[in-house]
């Protein structure tokens, strides 16, 4: 049988649904060439083309002539759109109305006509569990039958140091004429990972945050500072402050179906009285989270037992410290509903304090972690990791706060490996947004490239 063996033999691969390149990037860094590429959006293959100007690439993969196009190959690489299986979007799998989730059948059109010796793809962790593990199954069934050996993994590029929290699933399958050593992933070191091994506090292509979200952050802060003077902790379930005096009778049936009569002179939310005529009067006094909403299982008559649990919790957060809270609450009445919910992700030996963690503005609230590793980055522009000790100067006549940015785009590209990329040039820019957005959809590099070394490093 054969064994591993240090260095890595001359190889071509295709890279499809491109995107940045991070598959190109990782396996030319291997000493890998690349034969070809696609990628569906025409701003990406543009960049594409101006970060490898030598590989030919296409478009729409599913008008791409898989013999006369696309040449033979060692290796097929493929980050295939996620959206379908994402816990993000619809979770349609090979169902997606928009023709997503049918791509792993181009896929495997063109591993049954070039026969690579190896299938690289990487999705979103949630492929494996989607659909109860049919999806999983169906994906492992074509490699198989196609007579591969697969391999797969979930791995986050913080187990291996690098600053970010990322889970990923990452398919290796290997011709089985090849006869090869069963593959291994790489075992996660759980190295010490810091986030200011990326920041630039220098870079000058930076967004200060507004000067309304300085002040949120403030008030926030405020928040913690009376919790620690108090003797009290956060963390282990979300903050809701609409709940905060609601007295509403939340067990038992859902207040949708409640009367009036049931509704009327209980407090709703920030313990305002609800007072109306109508069902629809009195749910709208309700916290946004006891409203009826459009995500409710039919016929589901009572509230899952998680929401009974967190409102049970911020109830008795709120009698625990309603002596501050009740001052408090009046600067945050006003705001809108994400920003006043509050998800503290850091434990509780820590200090209780936003100016040295990340901090993202989700719609599930303002989420707060540890300065040790990035979450992962986002579709969402407006997700974004705000670095809030970082001080700047305001642009002329803006509404920015001297304190307090948004992660830049140089470092947003570092936490993926893609510290060399281009974003444009004299004749072509991709903006800000859209940046952030292939980068969140992007495939990170040092991942990558440690799991193809080990496969690539054997005889």
């Amino acid at each position: 049988m054969a064994k591993e063996k240090q260095h890595i033999p001359p190889f071509t691969f295709i890279d499809l649904f491109a995107g940045l390149g991070g598959f190109h990037q990782a396996l030319s860094a291997l000493g890998g060439r690349c034969l070809f590429a696609s990628e569906l959006k025409e701003d990406l293959q543009h960049l594409y083309s101006l970060n490898f100007p030598n590989v030919v690439i296409k478009g729409d993969i599913t008008k791409v002539d898989i013999e006369k196009d696309i040449p033979h190959h060692d290796v097929l690489c493929g980050g295939f759109p996620c959206q379908p299986f994402s816990k993000a979007g619809n979770q349609e799998g090979f169902n997606d109305a928009q023709g997503r989730g049918n791509m792993f059948d181009y896929i495997m059109k063109i591993v049954h006509h070039h026969r690579p010796k190896f299938v690289f793809l990487e999705n979103v962790a949630n492929l494996k569990t989607h659909d109860e593990g049919n999806t999983w199954k169906v994906i492992e069934k074509k490699l198989k039958d196609a007579e591969y050996l697969v391999y797969e993994s979930i791995l986050s590029p913080h187990e291996f140091g690098y600053p970010q929290h990322r889970k990923r699933i990452y398919i290796v399958a290997i011709r089985e004429d090849l006869r090869m050593p069963e593959y291994k992933f790489p075992e996660p070191n759980n190295a010490v990972c810091d986030i200011h091994t990326v920041i630039d506090e220098a870079d000058t292509n930076i967004q200060m945050i507004k000067q309304e979200t300085r002040h949120q952050l403030d008030i926030w802060e405020e928040f913690l500072h009376h919790v620690t003077e108090s003797g009290h902790t956060v963390g282990g379930f979300p903050i809701w402050t609409m709940e905060f005096g609601a007295t509403y009778n939340f067990e038992g049936k859902k207040p949708k179906l409640q009367s009036v009569a049931e509704l009327n002179g209980k407090r709703g939310k920030f313990g305002q009285i609800i007072k109306g005529l109508t069902i629809e009067e009195c749910l709208a006094q309700l916290p946004v989270y006891a409203q009826p909403n459009k995500r409710e299982k039919e016929g589901e008559t009572e509230f899952p037992d998680w929401k009974k649990k967190y409102i049970r919790l911020n109830r008795q957060f709120y009698e625990d410290n309603k002596t501050w809270l009740k001052p408090w609450m009046n600067k945050i009445k006003d705001w809108q509903n994400s920003h006043i919910k509050f998800e503290w992700n850091c434990g509780k030996a820590v200090e209780f304090t936003l100016e040295d963690k990340l901090i993202q503005f989700r719609a599930s609230g303002i989420r707060v972690k540890l300065a040790t590793f990035a979450p992962a980055l986002n579709l969402v522009g407006t997700q974004i990791p705000i670095l809030p000790w970082i001080e700047g100067t305001p642009r002329k006549g803006s509404k920015d706060a001297c304190r307090g940015r948004y992660l830049s785009v140089k470092e947003a590209a570092a936490l993926q490996g893609m510290d060399n990329i281009r974003f444009g040039s004299d004749e072509f820019q991709l903006s800000n947004t859209r940046i952030y957005e292939a980068l969140g959809n992007a495939v990170n590099v040092q991942i990558v490239r440690l799991i193809a070394e080990k496969f690539l490093s054997y005889e």
